[in-house]
């Protein structure tokens, strides 16, 4: 019932920034919980080895990994029904497919969602 889209990966260049979105296709009523999780090259490709990232709540309160502390940035646009991680600093061992991942309630009655998106690669190398 809800799709999310991502974009904003690509390849730069270590000490460079790129900033991610993520799109509900359609109008979210409130958030629980989202998240960007990411999944490094040479590891199993499945969801139990994605590294979470950076989480979000509904009341704006957010919390980031260790590895990533002080150079990401968790943050939603209400408005556009998005979540963005903006990534500054990138090092190569940043290098992964990032996926968004939502927990929302997307209409009045409550009706709720949980669910990814398709990943978006970001690659960090000279």
């Amino acid at each position: 019932q809800v799709q999310l889209v991502e974009s904003g990966g690509g390849l730069v260049q270590p000490g460079g920034s790129l900033r991610l979105s993520c799109a509900a296709s359609r109008r979210i009523f409130r958030i629980n919980d989202m998240r960007w999780y990411r999944q490094a090259p040479g590891k199993q490709r499945d969801v139990s080895q994605r590294e979470l990232v950076a989480v979000i709540t509904g009341s704006g309160s957010t919390n980031y990994a260790d590895s990533v502390k002080g150079r990401f940035t968790i943050s939603t646009n209400n408005a556009k029904n998005t979540v963005y991680l903006q990534m500054n600093s990138l090092q190569p061992e940043d290098t992964a497919v990032y996926y968004c991942n939502a927990d929302v309630v997307y209409d009045a009655d409550g009706s709720s969602w949980h669910g990814w998106g398709q990943g978006t690669q970001v690659t960090v190398s000279s």
